[in-house]
C-alpha cells in the first residue's frame, strides 16, 4: 500500500499547465518547448526582451493562436486553441496589450461587456469596479476614448476582474503609463490573486515591480524559457538578469 505525502495531498491542482508547447504564426513557431505551471492564487511573471515570445505565449494560452505541438491544460481540461470563447466561458480572461476597449462606449457600457456578466449582476459589477479602482466612480458615463491612458488601463483590468476570472492573463499592464499609475494598478493584481484565488500570468516590462508582485517568474529569450525560479530568489540577482537576458 502506498501513502501520499502531506505536501502532495494538499497541493492544489494547477490552473494552467503548458507542456512542450510550440506556437507561432502561419505554421511557423516562434515559441519553442515552453513548460509552465500556475496554481490557483499564484502570480507568475513572464519577463524577457521584445520579441522573446511573451505575448505569443499568452495568445496561445487564451486560444487566439493555435498550438503547433505540445499541450495546454486550463482549469483541468485540455484547451481547444480554435475556440477561445469556450475558454472565456470557463473563466479565462485575457487583458491584451492594446486593452481591447470600445472607445465609443462609456465606461459603464464597457463594464457591461465583461465576459459572463448577466444583467442582474451589473450593479454588483459596477460596485466591484469602483471598489478596485475608486478613480472610475466619477467616470462611469464618460466616453472611454476620452479617458487618459491610466484610466483606460484601470477600466480594462476592472472589466476583467468583475467577470470573476479563474485564470487571468495580463499583457504589459504598465506599458506607456507613468510610474505613479503603475504603482496604483499592479497591487490590485496581487489583491485579486490573494482574495479570489485567481491564477495570474503577468507579462511585464518593469522587472523590479513584477518580481515584487509575483510568486514565481520565468525569463524568455528567443521563444524559450531560459531562467525560472521563485521571485524572491530572482530579486536578489535582478541586475544579472537585466544585463544577461533583458538588454
Amino acid at each position: 500500500m502506498t501513502t501520499t505525502r502531506p505536501a502532495e495531498a494538499t497541493r492544489p491542482k494547477p490552473a494552467l499547465t503548458l507542456t512542450g508547447v510550440n506556437a507561432g504564426y502561419f505554421g511557423v513557431p516562434v515559441v519553442h518547448g515552453v513548460n509552465l505551471e500556475v496554481a490557483p492564487g499564484e502570480i507568475v511573471a513572464v519577463l524577457g526582451p521584445n520579441g522573446a515570445g511573451k505575448t505569443t505565449t499568452l495568445r496561445t494560452i487564451s486560444g487566439l493562436l493555435p498550438i503547433l505541438s505540445g499541450t495546454i491544460d486550463v482549469l483541468g481540461n485540455p484547451t481547444d486553441s480554435r475556440r477561445p470563447h469556450h475558454l472565456a466561458r470557463r473563466g479565462v480572461c485575457h487583458v491584451a496589450e492594446d486593452r481591447s476597449l470600445f472607445e465609443g462606449l462609456t465606461v459603464r457600457e464597457n463594464l457591461r461587456l465583461a465576459p459572463g456578466l448577466r444583467h442582474r449582476h451589473r450593479s454588483a459589477a459596477y460596485e466591484r469596479a469602483v471598489d478596485v479602482f475608486a478613480a472610475l466612480a466619477p467616470l462611469m458615463d464618460r466616453q472611454t476614448g476620452l479617458l487618459s491612458g491610466g484610466e483606460q488601463q484601470m477600466l480594462a483590468l476592472a472589466r476583467a476582474i468583475v467577470s470573476g476570472p479563474r485564470l487571468l492573463l495580463l499583457d504589459e499592464l504598465s506599458l506607456g503609463l507613468a510610474p505613479v499609475i503603475v504603482e496604483e494598478i499592479l497591487p490590485v493584481v496581487r489583491r485579486v490573486a490573494d482574495e479570489e484565488n485567481t491564477a495570474i500570468v503577468l507579462v511585464e516590462q518593469h522587472v523590479q515591480l513584477a518580481l515584487q508582485l509575483a510568486d514565481r517568474a520565468v525569463v524568455m529569450a528567443k521563444g524559450s524559457i531560459v531562467l525560472e525560479g521563485d521571485a524572491a530568489d530572482l530579486r536578489a540577482d535582478v541586475s544579472t538578469i537585466q544585463s544577461g537576458y533583458l538588454s
